[in-house]
């Protein structure tokens, strides 16, 4: 039995959603991978990739007003693109405030976080277009939570190295709040699938 009927828009909205996801966490790597000159076009588009979020978000709303019948009930429809856009949100957060402190150089533990959390939104991606076949996804959903529990640490290592070794207290605010806003959206990602398990076990 299909958990989302063909027919139905609310589908293509969660793919469109975390397509944008998937495409900013990417643009996010690619830059903090090249270094700080190349954050802020990247900040620009990731911006305006949230903004189509945004668009999304309002119109899965209305027609959750609008529709009698919904393929899900209209509170799970609600939760999930909610946690898709508080994903987009975090990145995006993330990547204006790597702009606003100007690092440079990024720091190791800056970027392998911003790996994590795309390969997090690939997980997320993989999951959604599983349910769409109606094909089995919580590995996905466990790989999700397996990243998060990494970031997790990895946060935690570089905040005790940091107070270890960094000097300067403005600089040491401004490398532990970005890693905190980076592991934060690996929590959100973790949101996502445990409300996606959630869905598939209530319509199973």
């Amino acid at each position: 039995m299909r958990l989302l009927p063909r027919q139905e828009k609310f589908f293509s909205s969660f793919l469109g959603q975390v397509h944008l996801i998937t495409e900013a966490s990417g643009i996010l790597y690619e830059a903090v991978k090249e270094g700080n000159s190349h954050l802020s076009r990247a900040a620009a588009r990731i911006q305006q990739l949230e903004h189509e979020g945004d668009e999304i978000i309002h119109d899965i709303f209305t027609r959750l007003n609008q529709t009698f019948i919904t393929p899900l009930d209209p509170e799970d429809i609600h939760a999930l693109s909610s946690s898709l856009d508080d994903v987009l949100d975090g990145i995006e957060d993330a990547a204006y405030r790597m702009v606003a402190y100007r690092l440079d150089p990024i720091p190791p533990t800056v970027v392998e976080l911003c790996e994590v959390v795309r390969d997090c939104a690939k997980a997320l991606e993989r999951a959604f277009e599983k349910l769409d076949k109606d094909e089995k996804l919580l590995d996905d959903c466990i790989e999700v939570n397996r990243l998060e529990d990494y970031a997790d640490l990895l946060v935690r290592r570089a905040v005790a190295e940091l107070f270890q070794q960094e000097k300067d207290p403005i600089a040491l605010i401004k490398h532990k709040e970005i890693y905190e806003f980076l592991e934060a959206t690996t929590d959100r990602c973790e949101d996502v699938a445990d409300v996606l398990q959630n869905v598939v076990v209530k319509n199973s």
